[in-house]
């Protein structure tokens, strides 16, 4: 089975083409990269493609900026085959991402969602182990003995809101559930979060699989650091838990709505980077901080 790889591109152009080597250094070569520019300006990026000899490269540039849930969805739109990853334009396939991702859809057909195992590096591709991953990775991912793990609905959405363990750029899909499920309106840093529970509350599948295949780059002023820093990131995630808590009470599922409810990752996360806001943030950054910790 083809899989179709699809790289929203706008950053740095030596970082994209690293992601697209790694697409080409694959062992199983079935596979179709579709890099879709969002305009970037730098006019070097369509000849450094034209010179690139594979048929199964396709390199397209909008006629205007997009934005970045857009350009997800133009992704989207253009999918054909039945299961498709959405790259960063900075992050790192390793050579066994196609056989792993296509070897856990053989044993779990029914998932919605594949998450391989993951690495992180920073910006300068040194492999690196911060706070937060070593939380999503040893305290939030599901436990495994090495094989395939299923979860379905309540499952899926509890272990999600619980703490947001995946790692978005890594992520296969199921191209009928996103053409099915778009993206919530208004979130664009946490949109992610909401889509993937959106699948879960739809009694959608999430199967994870610990064999490392994806290198995931962490940015020291990512666009995540920068939201925490002026008060956007803690407003829209506690806006967020409050709309899950009463989707899953909707559903029944009182579980998730307790998590939800209580959000304790969550609190936890904004607990540690309170110093950094201290130190850097704004007023209102402060004060959503402190109402993410401590509010109900």
């Amino acid at each position: 089975m083809t899989l179709e790889i699809f790289c929203p591109f706008w950053g740095d152009p030596d970082l994209l083409f690293e992601t697209v080597a790694s697409v080409r250094a694959q062992r199983n070569q079935d596979w179709r990269l579709i890099v879709i520019d969002d305009c970037y300006p730098d006019e070097t990026v369509a000849g450094r493609f034209a010179a690139i000899d594979d048929d199964r490269i396709t390199y397209v540039r909008n006629e205007k900026n997009l934005g970045i849930t857009e350009n997800y969805r133009e992704a989207i739109r253009r999918a054909t085959t039945p299961y498709i990853a959405i790259l960063g334009c900075d992050d790192l396939l390793h050579p066994n991402y196609v056989d792993v991702v296509l070897r856990t859809i053989a044993d779990a057909p029914q998932a919605d969602v594949i998450q391989p195992g993951v690495v992180v590096i920073d910006e300068h591709g040194t492999r690196v182990t911060p706070l937060v991953d070593r939380v999503k990775q040893g305290l939030l991912a599901p436990k495994s003995d090495g094989r395939s793990v299923v979860l379905t609905g309540a499952d899926m959405a509890t272990s999600l809101i619980r703490g947001d363990w995946l790692y978005w750029p890594s992520l296969v899909f199921r191209t009928e559930t996103l053409k099915r499920i778009d993206f919530r309106e208004g979130l664009p840093i946490i949109q992610d979060l909401a889509l993937l529970m959106d699948i879960a509350f739809d009694g959608g599948s999430l199967a994870y699989t610990p064999e490392i295949a994806f290198s995931y780059r962490r940015h020291g002023a990512s666009a995540s650091q920068k939201t925490i820093l002026d008060g956007r990131r803690f407003r829209d995630e506690r806006a967020y838990y409050r709309t899950a808590r009463g989707l899953a009470l909707a559903k029944g599922w009182r579980k998730t709505a307790r998590v939800a409810s209580v959000r304790l990752m969550s609190r936890l996360h904004a607990l540690t980077e309170l110093p950094g806001v201290i130190q850097h943030g704004n007023g209102a950054a402060l004060k959503s901080t402190l109402a993410h910790i401590f509010a109900g």
